[in-house]
């Protein structure tokens, strides 16, 4: 509950792909959160997998970003 209070900590709770793409292409998370009561080991993997080769996109997203580190 706690990670994001750590310098350059941008962590996500994903519990679908989607969510794993989008918090990596517009948020820049660096951390992985998953519930485990709530999803499959193989939906877990899958979740990961995304989460390690999406790259983010930056531009429009980056204000967002550095505002957030600037905290």
């Amino acid at each position: 509950m706690s990670a994001n209070k750590h310098q350059a900590i941008r962590s996500a709770l994903c519990w679908k792909k989607e969510i794993a793409e989008l918090a990596r292409l517009h948020n820049n998370a660096n951390i992985l959160a998953m519930p485990a009561r709530f999803i499959s080991y193989e939906e877990a993997q899958e979740i990961v997998e995304v989460f390690l080769y999406t790259k983010f996109e930056g531009g429009r997203h980056e204000r967002r970003v550095n505002k957030i580190a600037n905290i």
